[in-house]
């Protein structure tokens, strides 16, 4: 029996229905790590019999591909490659596909709940609480205030509707803007700069750029009001952690908020410790809708890379 790797943890730690169209179609599904982020060493241990891999946010290098030998797909339940060698998955005839979309509602819906907790200090309010401690720190509204989007693709956009339904104004940059997309006349696309200088909230929603380097670094925030929000639920590799550190101690940012990190769970305690961060487990596809939608979709891509026509 031909093997399926399945590695999300939404999928390996309990299963899911879904997951029994690939059994169905005759495949045998391994579980590297059920219920946490597969290690490279795991991965290769399985990868050389496998056809077919579910593929969550792991990293998925040229070293390891070139171990699977019979491997004929790699279907993400995201949106995201940057984890994996597209380079090196080409030039070996493996077909890398994606979940465009699937998980977007999920992922925006989170984005726009980091933006009320950090302007409220919702978090913060709440452990005081806890704590025994009546402590009380003034925040600020969101009506009027602008919202910087980096990225505004099917995420973005979502983020902007929820923004401008808030009273928020919206300026947005993408590489690829959409045209038809003008949902008020609160809402703009454009260039970094001015987002950088003219946004109380910046939300990231973009892939990292090609060359590795963070775009929010000290030359990013050394242009932003005194006081923003940065909001990243998108990759920990956008940011320079230190530069965003450092910004929170003296001020110039009034909070950092993050979902995604690059080593998961992070193996760096200082940023998600900080009291003026908050920070959520990659928890923003993880609704019972975006799961069910994304497995979905990975699961019809896996099977029909791999000529299922069931």
């Amino acid at each position: 029996m031909e093997k399926v790797i399945v590695t999300p943890r939404s999928l390996s730690a309990g299963g899911h229905p879904l997951l029994d169209r690939i059994r169905g179609a005759g495949y045998e599904i391994v579980f590297p790590s059920p219920g946490a982020q597969p290690t490279g060493d795991q991965l290769a241990a399985c990868i050389g019999d496998a056809v077919g891999y579910l593929a969550g946010v792991e990293k998925i290098d040229g070293a390891l591909l070139e171990r699977a030998g019979r491997l004929k797909v790699i279907s993400r339940n995201g949106t995201g490659v940057d984890n994996i060698d597209l380079a090196k998955a080409s030039a070996l005839g493996i077909a890398v596909m994606r979940a465009e979309g699937a998980n977007a509602r999920g992922v925006a819906e989170l984005a726009f709940g980091h933006i009320l907790s950090a302007a409220r200090r919702i978090p913060a309010a709440d452990a005081a609480l806890k704590a025994e401690r009546w402590t009380r720190e003034k925040g600020f509204e969101l009506e009027g205030k602008t919202l910087g989007l980096i990225g505004c693709g099917k995420i973005g956009k979502l983020v902007a509707g929820f923004a401008l339904a808030f009273g928020m104004k919206v300026l947005a940059f993408d590489p690829a803007p959409a045209s038809g997309f003008a949902p008020s006349p609160d809402f703009r696309y454009a260039g970094l700069d001015e987002i950088m200088r003219s946004a109380d909230v910046i939300s990231l929603h973009c892939p990292p750029p090609a060359d590795g380097k963070p775009i929010v670094d000290r030359n990013f925030i050394s242009k932003l009001k005194r006081g923003a929000i940065i909001v990243n639920t998108a990759r920990e590799s956008l940011v320079e952690s230190e530069a965003v550190l450092s910004a929170l101690d003296s001020g110039i940012l009034w909070a950092y908020t993050i979902d995604a990190f690059d080593r998961e769970p992070p193996e760096d305690t200082a940023m998600q410790k900080h009291v003026r961060v908050i920070a959520t487990p990659h928890i923003g596809g993880f609704t019972g809708e975006s799961v069910d939608r994304a497995t979905g979709v990975a699961v019809d891509n896996l099977l029909q890379a791999l000529g299922y026509r069931g």
